[in-house]
C-alpha cells in the first residue's frame, strides 16, 4: 500500500466509469501517481446508459446502506463546489407515486421510516405537483406523490469527463481503448505490474478494479472468484423539441428523468424483465416510449433516439465490494450498483484507505474479503 502521496508507487485504476474515475481523481489531487485504463472510452459504458439517480430513498434495505447513500449524496454536493457543478449536476428533486392502494400504502410506510432517519420527505397530492413541479404530468389529482427534494440527477458522462480532466492536470496517465490483459507479480508476491490488450507493460504497485460488470474477469487475473449477479437493464433516449419534465420521477410503470438540451431518459424495472425474451431492444424501446406517453402525453411527439442493454455492475449479495483483498497485496475493488450516487463518496473512501492503510467505517460490512473462500 501506499504510506504517503509523496512516494512514487504507481496505482493502476481499471476502469473509467464514474466510480473509476472518482477513484483516479482523489488518488492524483493527492499526489498519487496514477494510471486510468478503459476498454473504451471514460464514461461511455454503463455510466452512461444508467438512469443516473442519485438518492438514497431507494437503499433501506439496511442502515448501513442508507448511511453510505445519504453519504454518497453529501459527497455529490461537495464535488460541484470543488469542480463546479456545470452540466452534470441537477438538484431538482424527485418525485414517485403508485397507481393502486397497495403500492401506494407501501410508499407511504417507507417515506414514514425515511423521515424518522432525517431524510427530508414531503408528501403532496397530484394536483399540487402539478401546480408547483410538473405541469406536463398525466397524475390523478388526488394521488399521494412523494417528493424528495435532496435528491439529483447526474449527468454521468459529463461528470466522468470533468474528472479525467482534473486528475490529467495532477499528472494522471489516461490509457483508453485497451482492456487489461493480465496482472503480473512483484516479489513480495502482490501487484507487480499490469499487461495491456496492445502488448504494454506498466510497473505499478497498487490495482484497483473499478471494472463495473466486466470487474468479474479482472478479479480473476489476480486468482480471486468475485461473485456477480446478472441483472441486465434497458434504457432509452428520446429526442424532443421541448424536454417537458424537470426532475427524476418514478411512476407506476416507467421512470423518466431529462438529460440536457433535447432529450430524455426512460427505464422500468417491468420492461428489463423482458430482456430475455423473444422482444429485442427496437421492441422494449417501444414499451418504454408508450409508458412514458401516459405520463407525460407531450412526451407523444418524442422519437427514440438511442437505446442500450447493459449489465448492471451488482456483486452477488446485492451490496458494494470496496477496500483491500488481504490475500493479493497490492489489489483493491471498487464495484457497485448504484454507482453513480456511490462515486464520490467510494472514491474518497478507496483514495484514503489506500493512502493510510485505513479503512473507514462507513464501509463496514462491505468489505471484498466476505467473497473470500
Amino acid at each position: 500500500m501506499i504510506r504517503s502521496a509523496q512516494r512514487t508507487e504507481r496505482v493502476a485504476v481499471v476502469g473509467a466509469g464514474v466510480v473509476g474515475a472518482c477513484v483516479a481523481w482523489n488518488l492524483s489531487r493527492q499526489g498519487a501517481e496514477v494510471v486510468l485504463i478503459d476498454a473504451g472510452r471514460p464514461g461511455e459504458g454503463v455510466t452512461n446508459w444508467s438512469f443516473s439517480w442519485a438518492n438514497a430513498s431507494n437503499k433501506t434495505v439496511t442502515r448501513a446502506y442508507f448511511d453510505l447513500n445519504v453519504a454518497g449524496m453529501e459527497a455529490h454536493r461537495e464535488l460541484a463546489g470543488t469542480v463546479g457543478p456545470d452540466a452534470w449536476w441537477y438538484p431538482s428533486g424527485h418525485l414517485r407515486w403508485a397507481d393502486d392502494p397497495a403500492a401506494e400504502s407501501k410508499l407511504l410506510t417507507t417515506a414514514g421510516l425515511l423521515a424518522v432517519w432525517g431524510y427530508r420527505t414531503e408528501v403532496r397530492t397530484g394536483a399540487e405537483v402539478r401546480r408547483r413541479l410538473e405541469p406536463a404530468l398525466a397524475v390523478r389529482d388526488e394521488a399521494a406523490v412523494v417528493f424528495y427534494p435532496d435528491e439529483a440527477w447526474v449527468h454521468g458522462r459529463h461528470l466522468v469527463g470533468r474528472l479525467v480532466e482534473e486528475a490529467d492536470a495532477c499528472g494522471a496517465e489516461l490509457r483508453s481503448g485497451t482492456a487489461v490483459r493480465d496482472i503480473g507479480t512483484g516479489s513480495d508476491g502482490g501487484v507487480g505490474s499490469v499487461g495491456l490488450a496492445d502488448g504494454t507493460r506498466i510497473d505499478v504497485d497498487v490495482v484497483v478494479n473499478a471494472a463495473g460488470p466486466g470487474a468479474h474477469a479482472v478479479a480473476a487475473l489476480v486468482g480471486r472468484e468475485l461473485p456477480m449477479r446478472r441483472e441486465p437493464g434497458v434504457v432509452t433516449r428520446l429526442g424532443c423539441a421541448r424536454v417537458p419534465v424537470h426532475r427524476a420521477m418514478h411512476a407506476p410503470h416507467v421512470e423518466i428523468r431529462p438529460d440536457g438540451d433535447g432529450s430524455v431518459v426512460l427505464h422500468s424495472r417491468e420492461v428489463d424483465a423482458l430482456i430475455d425474451t423473444e422482444q429485442g431492444p427496437a421492441d422494449l424501446a417501444r414499451l418504454l416510449h408508450a409508458e412514458a406517453r401516459h405520463v407525460v402525453p407531450e412526451l407523444g411527439d418524442s422519437r427514440i433516439s438511442r437505446t442500450r442493454v447493459v449489465e448492471r455492475p451488482i456483486p452477488a449479495d446485492g451490496f458494494p465490494s470496496v477496500g483491500a483483498v488481504p490475500s493479493v497485496p497490492g489489489y483493491y475493488e471498487a464495484v457497485t450498483h448504484s454507482g453513480i450516487t456511490l462515486g464520490p463518496v467510494l472514491g474518497r473512501l478507496l483514495a484514503s484507505e489506500i493512502l493510510t492503510g485505513k479503512s473507514d467505517d462507513l464501509l463496514t460490512g462491505f468489505h471484498p474479503e466476505r467473497f473470500s473462500g
